[in-house]
């Protein structure tokens, strides 16, 4: 793992709450979203909610006893532990009908045990990319100038021209160009950030080139970019969106 990496796992298994709630922030809606698709039929949204914070907690044990030289995804390390939630959920709910208790597990006992079905797939992947993603535009939102992030949300994720943006601002199109380069800039910090905090292996870090976010873009491939950024903050709005209309079917 790398420096950040390697600082933000030191944060969490000193049991740092602020990295803890960063995590919950990022993963949180992942985690809930894979449970929910798993268990459908056979729990509810409120103990999706309650798994997704379980799975949490038992990261906090399993952080302690993590090997990163195995070369595991994080998403996957994640997912592993979600998987054994789950799993765990299930078998207490089956002892509940038998009658019978259950002896306390441990994340060494297999965590397959919920159904080889439970892996990573594209989705799941998908997701994953995506909050790490949403992560980093939280995190310039929140150290821009209101109006520097306005600029920028109207005219790369509201896909306004500069023109348009500069009259509905009431400032001059040079000004919308500086301020958009500005969060441009901060953005591709932040993105290096976040991915290299939540990445075990160089092929997670890889995935910002394939996704079409060149952390290092000439003049011209900065249009990609902002196309790139636009799709990603597009497709996480109408996946919420869904899962929301899903939650109260």
């Amino acid at each position: 793992m790398n420096d950040i990496t390697t600082s933000f796992v030191r944060r969490l298994r000193a049991r740092d709450p602020a990295a803890w709630f960063e995590l919950w922030e990022t993963f949180g809606p992942v985690l809930r979203s894979q449970l929910y698709r798993w268990g459908r039929g056979r729990i509810g949204q409120e103990t999706v909610k309650d798994l997704s914070q379980e799975t949490l907690a038992a990261l906090a044990t399993a952080i302690d006893r993590h090997d990163p030289s195995r070369g595991a995804r994080f998403s996957t390390w994640l997912l592993a532990i979600a998987r054994y939630t789950l799993g765990d959920e299930i078998d207490r709910r089956m002892a509940q009908k038998r009658g019978s208790g259950l002896r306390p597990k441990s994340l060494e006992d297999d965590p397959g045990r919920a159904g080889s079905q439970l892996g990573p797939d594209q989705t799941y992947e998908r997701a994953v990319f995506d909050a790490k993603v949403e992560a980093g535009l939280r995190a310039v939102e929140r150290q821009s100038e209101f109006m520097e992030f306005a600029v920028y949300r109207m005219r790369v994720l509201d896909g306004m021209s500069g023109k348009q943006v500069a009259v509905s601002l009431d400032v001059s199109e040079p000004t919308v160009s500086r301020r958009l380069a500005a969060v441009r800039r901060r953005l591709r910090a932040r993105l290096f950030e976040v991915f290299s905090k939540y990445s075990f292996t160089q092929e997670e870090m890889d995935e910002l080139q394939r996704n079409g976010l060149d952390l290092n873009p000439t003049k011209e491939e900065e249009t990609r970019f902002d196309e790139a950024i636009a799709d990603i903050y597009h497709r996480t709005c109408l996946r919420r969106a869904r899962e929301t209309a899903a939650e109260t079917s």
